[in-house]
């Protein structure tokens, strides 16, 4: 049978999101890093999700991987396609959000996609348009300090219509409320007027499962993982897909590790947690880093240390000592030097016998996985809403968490190492 879903997603942390929502919807899923380069066995997947580092990539080569993306897909024989970003919409002016869905809405000849980040579980909610993260607008969260996509607006109408060529319109809260019949025929009504995207609000999984419904002809769905929620029951209503399989949990021998380089202010207050319960833990020099003198034989040294414990190395600071460290060395730069010392990290610490890692942050997950050689992932469980425990398919066997920066509870590192055997 052919796959029913594929999904491209905009970084490593997202794509698990986005498989750990499919498959707790009951679908079977597989996660590529990247397009494969070799065959994938795809034979008992419902869901194809292909993981891309694209969220803060040049314009010209999001779009460039994303049509790739696409295409391969396709190739599938992929019945309908998800555009996966992130539930705090994390983009600039210029994009990457609008330019890469023109470029998947021309290449499948469609005309129509809709535009919802919403992800209530995390306080992510859209209402008249505009992207609340609990009770205050996205553009007055710590977000809008974010040191690679600084949001420091919340209306996504007027941030799709900046980076997109084409029209956006809302399908506002009133509507949604209404069931999938009256968003259906809202959706119809913006496409009918020459209107492209359609915002729509959502406050609740409920309004979510609504849109799902509304969306089951859609060829291209765009959002965050969220709004994936109700694609499955679309496919059972079909006759197309199975009864749901539950999860199974990584089975793999070795110690823990966190790799951490999220300036969220989530993922500092889990760092901080971590460090309150008395575990070992290294931040790196980030102005070390920039200037090309990180050691990293006593970094790994100091990991060897502590080969029998759970360890945490991180990068992760307050946004404006980052800022600084960027603006005297140059943004791009530092945050490439910063992924390639946590990449080689990654390498010697699973080099030395650790097979359960986190990795918090996108960037960092990326550019991790990456180093690793990692071309595909089995989703587990979830952990907590939006992150799952996934498992390498080739060898060497590695539990893998991608933690997006903004997700997790305060004791989100201990909870996921207690889940594993």
């Amino acid at each position: 049978m052919a796959v029913l879903l594929g999904a491209i997603a905009d970084d490593f942390t997202g794509a698990t999101d986005l498989s750990n929502t499919l498959i707790s919807s009951g679908m079977h899923v597989i996660q590529t890093i990247g397009v494969p380069k070799k065959s994938v066995d795809i034979s008992k997947a419902d869901a194809v999700v292909v993981a891309l580092k694209s969220r803060t990539a040049p314009v010209d080569r999001a779009v460039s991987d994303s049509i790739a993306a696409l295409r391969w897909l396709r190739r599938l024989g992929v019945q309908q396609f998800f555009f996966k970003y992130c539930s705090t919409f994390d983009s600039t002016h210029e994009g990457n959000i609008g330019p890469v869905a023109d470029a998947l809405l021309t290449e499948l000849e469609e005309n129509f996609a809709l535009v919802c980040p919403a992800f209530p579980a995390n306080s992510r909610t859209v209402y008249m348009g505009h992207l609340f993260i609990g009770h205050k607008l996205l553009s007055e969260t710590p977000m809008k300090d974010h040191p690679l996509t600084p949001m420091q607006d919340a209306n996504l109408i007027r941030l799709m219509s900046t980076q997109s060529n084409r029209r956006v319109g809302l399908v506002p809260y009133n509507v949604v409320t209404t069931g999938s019949e009256a968003t259906e025929k809202a959706f119809e009504s913006l496409r009918l007027e020459g209107i492209s995207y359609g915002v729509t609000d959502a406050l609740s999984n409920k309004h979510l499962a609504t849109i799902g419904a509304a969306a089951r002809m859609h060829r291209l769905i765009t959002g965050g993982s969220a709004v994936a929620q109700g694609l499955a029951e679309n496919f059972r209503h079909a006759g197309l897909l199975g009864p749901p399989q539950k999860p199974r949990l990584p089975e793999v021998a070795g110690t823990a590790a966190i790799l951490a380089g999220s300036c969220s202010q989530t993922t500092r207050k889990q760092i901080a947690c971590w460090q309150q319960n008395q575990y070992p833990l290294l931040k790196l020099d980030v102005s070390r880093i920039a200037c090309g003198e990180a050691d990293l034989e006593e970094i790994l040294a100091w990991a060897e240390n502590h080969n029998d414990q759970p360890i945490l190395i991180y990068s992760s600071d307050d946004p404006a000592d980052v800022q600084a460290v960027q603006e005297q060395y140059g943004r791009e730069q530092v945050s490439a030097l910063i992924e390639d010392t946590m990449g080689k990290i990654a390498i010697g610490l699973v080099g030395m016998g650790r097979r359960k890692l986190i990795l918090a942050g996108g960037e960092t997950a990326g550019a991790v996985v990456s180093a690793l050689g990692i071309d595909g992932l089995r989703i587990g469980p979830e952990i907590d809403p939006g992150v799952p425990w996934t498992e390498t398919i080739k060898k060497p066997r590695i539990a893998l968490a991608l933690k997006s920066g903004n997700f997790g509870s305060d004791d989100f590192f201990m909870k996921a190492f207690r889940m594993l055997p």
